[in-house]
């Protein structure tokens, strides 16, 4: 007995949509992007976690080293239990109520990192870890939410405009963080004394922050979860209770079916961990090499983010319409070829001067979005319908199980240069290699990947 009828069209339901993008439903679906930058932009990579390791709660080494264990810890968790959550919510026809209730703990915990500072009841040191382990829990409940989220692909757009929707989505998150961003910068961060007479005594004007963007991402949810209902499952309601055993069994069972009927979809899935940590990779040590290699001062580091970031929101959504009509995988390949060579480039050119870095640099950022969005409208269209959770689960697994490569290659690569550069020169220029070489083998890995369907059935009781 089947609880979901199999559908090979690229994951798509009845009834018919409209070619154009440009619809209520896609732009609700859109601005859970739009506002997710609230999480990722603020407290993940520019604002909490610096203030996390800015000495006021231990010195940095500790604080950095302490950030550290509970983010790995954080990715261990997803690793684990990401395919399963989806693959639950997937049976129950419950995406969208999933949706709601990760995005809504993430909320929470974002509003939290507001009680996070030295002076509070548990010491520097226990706030510390406070903020620590609300950073940890909003990343698993966050990525769970993405799951959920990008399941959602295949149901707010059609084969012949899920490129363009899926760039619309992320290139709206690199473009609301920015301006989420510089509303936090200007408006409290950055001033002695910001909107409504916040100061940075005791962190008030990052535990500010935190409120307004928890705010910011609450808000933008709402709307996806009017306009995108669950999907109805028959017989839903009967299924008898799902234990974590008989939960990892379906798992197995799936990459089983996975590897028997469709290997090439493990294929992407292998290579496509490894590019996208390629991805995170170049704007992780983007910074870094900015400043260490090419002389950018702290001020020009964040002007050349707000740009790159816009670049890279503007690129996304514009390569939408290129990957609707060559496809995916063409978008990714081209994408990964452009930025081995632009890679390459920097390395060369590394004492060219800080203008090279600013036009080679922005290059980069051309391509990182159009990837990354590729890469999710790819594994959508072969995802059979009522499969979608539980296989982007999968993707999020499979991205965590190798989120150690690029920060490796790029210290070893660091390591290998100080042995070639003259005796107290700088070898951090060569850490791009190690960038480079993550982009290169999975440039390799999808070039044998082929993009016909996957032909997993429905789930069967």
């Amino acid at each position: 007995m089947t609880t979901s009828s199999t559908n090979h069209s690229f994951g798509n339901e009845a009834p018919a949509k409209k070619e154009s993008i440009l619809n209520k439903t896609v732009l609700a679906w859109s601005l859970w992007d739009w506002g997710s930058a609230a999480f990722n932009a603020v407290a993940t990579t520019f604002v909490f976690s610096v203030y996390l390791t800015s000495g006021m709660f231990a010195d940095t080494d500790k604080s950095s080293e302490s950030l550290s264990l509970g983010l790995t810890i954080a990715g261990f968790v997803i690793a684990l239990l990401a395919p399963i959550t989806g693959q639950r919510a997937d049976r129950r026809g419950k995406g969208t109520f999933w949706l709601g209730f990760n995005t809504y703990v993430v909320v929470m915990l974002t509003g939290m990192m507001f009680f996070v500072h030295p002076e509070s009841v548990f010491g520097p040191l226990g706030a510390m870890w406070l903020g620590i382990a609300l950073l940890g829990f909003g990343n698993v409940f966050f990525e769970f939410a993405s799951v959920n989220y990008n399941a959602m692909l295949a149901r707010v757009s059609t084969p012949k405009t899920m490129g363009r929707v899926s760039g619309l989505g992320w290139g709206l998150g690199y473009v609301g963080g920015i301006i989420l961003l510089l509303i936090l910068y200007f408006g409290f961060i950055a001033p002695e004394v910001g909107l409504f007479g916040v100061t940075a005594e005791n962190g008030l004007n990052v535990r500010v922050s935190m409120l307004i963007a928890a705010l910011w991402f609450g808000l933008s949810t709402i709307p996806v979860l009017i306009a995108v209902p669950g999907r109805k499952v028959a017989d839903a309601d009967e299924a008898g209770h799902e234990s974590i055993i008989d939960s990892y069994k379906l798992l197995f069972k799936t990459v089983k079916d996975l590897w028997n009927t469709s290997p090439h979809t493990i294929f992407f899935l292998i290579a496509s961990a490894i590019f996208r940590d390629g991805l995170a990779g170049v704007f992780t040590f983007g910074a870094i090499i900015a400043a260490g290699t090419f002389g950018f001062s702290a001020g020009d580091v964040l002007i050349f983010g707000i740009v790159a970031n816009v670049v890279a929101g503007i690129a996304t959504i514009g390569f939408g319409a290129l990957d609707d009509k060559i496809g995916p995988k063409a978008v990714i390949l081209i994408s990964l070829i452009a930025m081995v060579i632009d890679g390459i480039l920097i390395f060369i050119l590394h004492d060219a001067g800080s203008g090279t870095f600013w036009v080679l640099g922005l290059i980069l950022t051309v391509f990182v979005g159009p990837c990354q969005s590729a890469s999710r409208t790819f594994l959508a269209r072969l995802i059979p319908q009522g499969r979608e959770g539980e296989v982007f689960g999968l993707y999020a697994t499979t991205g965590r199980a190798v989120s150690f490569l690029a920060p490796l290659c790029f210290g070893l690569s660091v390591r290998l240069g100080s042995n070639f550069v003259p005796e107290g020169a700088s070898s951090q220029y060569w850490g791009i290699l190690g960038i480079v070489l993550i982009l290169f083998v999975g440039l390799m890995l999808i070039l044998p990947v082929k993009t016909e369907q996957a032909h997993l059935g429905a789930f069967e009781d």
